[in-house]
């Protein structure tokens, strides 16, 4: 066998292996979410979350900028040596796709956190009534403590970095009653890439080859620490978009820090709304007259962020991630981060949250 073809026949072996896995989460979850992964996570993290800045998206951009002369310099041969020339590209596929199962990717094959949590799975429209009126209740609580007026929107007190320090005390109390999500040498950072995941649509990002918790620096502020906090959960091996938001939402709530929570209660009570609205058009309306004015200033603050970003480059790459989700055990696709209010409407009428 030619050795340029060693790499591309691992990747099938590779894709082969993965689709034999997702048969098998409890061993997943034993081996390598509880067992390898943490190992390369804490390394990862201990080594890298003393750097300032993303070492991850530097790196992004060093490949990027090598890999397009590379391309310039190669078109002339494309004609003649095409072969040659994908058994390359494929090549650094494969080395890229078992790097990025190996460092994080594997927890997509984990017990799903319903199933650990004995959690049900979904829920009445009834029940997501009910929770989104207690939800509102808690949140207008939570508002009127900062602000002390209902008309005033919340403004963020603190710096980024103060945040990512804060969010670690969150994850410290929720970890007293939930051990599967402690967390431990932070590794969180505004992303260098800020203005192209603001232009992408999204808030962040999880760079599973350094393991760093990516953040848009130039969101809104008071959505900050529960992005930060669901990009945490990714660190601790959740690969569940959803699941992620769970976690993160638990995390902001148990902070301490009033402006944490905050953040938390109005991230699930946007998605609350937004599912309302899905179920029947016009259906979220009765609601919005129970939210402090105030908190709707936020909610409006940002909506005109994203639309004032917003592009084709937002719809094409989010259809792409939408495929790439779909093909990473998470069946849903982008419409996975509101799942999360399965975890937490059912979390809510067994454990009492609210």
């Amino acid at each position: 066998m030619k050795r340029n073809y060693i790499l591309p026949i691992f990747l099938l072996f590779q894709i082969l292996v993965l689709q034999l896995l997702q048969f098998f989460p409890e061993f997943v979850e034993k081996v390598y979410s509880n067992g390898i992964y943490q190992w390369i996570s804490g390394f990862s993290r201990i080594v890298l979350g003393k750097i300032p800045f993303s070492a991850g998206d530097v790196i992004y951009l060093i490949i990027i900028f090598s890999g397009l002369p590379w391309l310039y310099k190669t078109r002339k041969v494309w004609k003649l040596g095409w072969k040659d020339q994908v058994l390359k590209i494929v090549s650094v596929f494969s080395v890229a796709y078992f790097l990025f199962h190996l460092l994080w990717a594997t927890n997509y094959y984990r017990v799903p956190l319903y199933q650990k949590m004995n959690l049900k799975k979904e829920y009445a429209a009834t029940d997501l009534i009910a929770f989104t009126k207690k939800l509102i209740i808690k949140t207008n609580a939570i508002h009127l403590q900062i602000v002390k007026n209902e008309s005033l929107k919340v403004v963020f007190p603190y710096s980024q970095q103060q945040v990512f320090e804060k969010n670690v005390i969150g994850y410290k109390k929720l970890s007293e009653r939930y051990i599967d999500f402690k967390y431990s040498n932070p590794s969180i950072k505004p992303s260098l890439l800020s203005g192209v995941l603001t232009y992408m649509g999204f808030s962040g990002y999880l760079n599973p080859f350094s393991g760093e918790a990516q953040v848009n620096s130039w969101m809104p502020m008071y959505q900050f620490p529960v992005t930060a906090c669901h990009e945490m959960a990714h660190q601790i091996g959740y690969a569940s978009e959803s699941e992620c938001n769970f976690i993160g939402f638990l995390a902001a709530t148990n902070n301490d820090d009033l402006y944490f929570q905050y953040s938390g209660y109005t991230m699930a009570l946007k998605y609350c709304l937004s599912v309302l609205e899905r179920m029947e058009d016009g259906k979220s309306k009765p609601f919005l007259l129970l939210i402090h004015p105030g908190i709707l200033k936020n909610f409006d603050e940002s909506k005109q962020f994203w639309q004032s970003h917003a592009t084709f480059i937002e719809d094409g790459f989010k259809l792409f991630y939408d495929g790439f989700l779909k093909m990473n055990q998470q069946k849903d696709g982008l419409e996975g981060y509101s799942k999360f209010l399965d975890l937490l409407v059912n979390y809510d009428i067994q454990k009492k949250l609210l």
